[in-house]
């Protein structure tokens, strides 16, 4: 066997290449659009966790704590496969947005909630004692201090985010890996699994060293 012909053959990879980049720009859409719509729930129900009625707050951990404990493969068939019978069918982005979404949003109030708490309750009173609103202590004095701590944690989930997009090949959306198997399956050649393999390193490379680089500011910051 010519491990060459077999697994990195040029001709292959040649002519598969615009399918694999048909689906990197599905797998990018999908990606940027979780972490923007998971980061803003995320926020959303952390606020409700920590402060909202108490009911409320029971129903954000309930949902923080089921989300968590379920994988996101499960929550991806349940949207898709699920929902149509209770006569909510979505088509594959939006199905696999809406449970990625979803899962992001369980990590990311997580996340904030250990965020906000570290910041000092001095900062709290401080504002409370200026008559300064909730909404606005937590938009202008909290939230930018929470930020820096939780920016490390969160941008690694944001690699996890993108690395799950590969997950909705299930509900048959054409990303990246999707697109790669059609190729692979259509040339009879696996270099196109390689290639989108490949694809995935070079995207997300960079953002598992800008996490890592993150974490050690934060931790020089802390012992400083």
């Amino acid at each position: 066997m010519n491990v060459i012909d077999v697994f990195f053959n040029a001709e292959v990879l040649a002519r598969a290449i615009p399918m694999l980049l048909r689906g990197l720009w599905n797998t990018l859409l999908l990606g940027v659009s979780t972490i923007l719509l998971g980061t803003a729930l995320g926020v959303l129900v952390c606020l409700l966790r920590l402060y909202a009625w108490t009911p409320l707050r029971a129903l954000a951990v309930l949902y923080i704590d089921v989300i968590r404990a379920m994988p996101v493969l499960v929550l991806l068939i349940l949207v898709y496969f699920a929902l149509p019978f209770a006569g909510i069918t979505l088509d594959p982005f939006p199905a696999a947005l809406l449970a990625l979404s979803a899962a992001m949003a369980a990590y990311t109030a997580e996340v904030v909630r250990a965020g906000i708490q570290a910041v000092p309750k001095g900062q709290f009173e401080a504002a409370n004692a200026l008559g300064v609103r909730f909404g606005t202590t937590m938009r202008k004095v909290i939230l930018p201090q929470a930020a820096r701590i939780v920016t490390p944690p969160h941008v690694s989930n944001c690699v996890s985010v993108m690395k799950d997009t590969a997950l909705a090949t299930v509900v048959t959306m054409p990303e990246l890996m999707r697109q790669a198997q059609d190729a692979q399956a259509l040339f009879a050649n696996p270099t196109p699994l390689i290639g989108a393999a490949l694809i995935y390193v070079i995207i997300l490379w960079p953002l598992v060293r800008l996490t890592a680089w993150l974490e050690a500011r934060s931790l020089r910051a802390r012992t400083h």
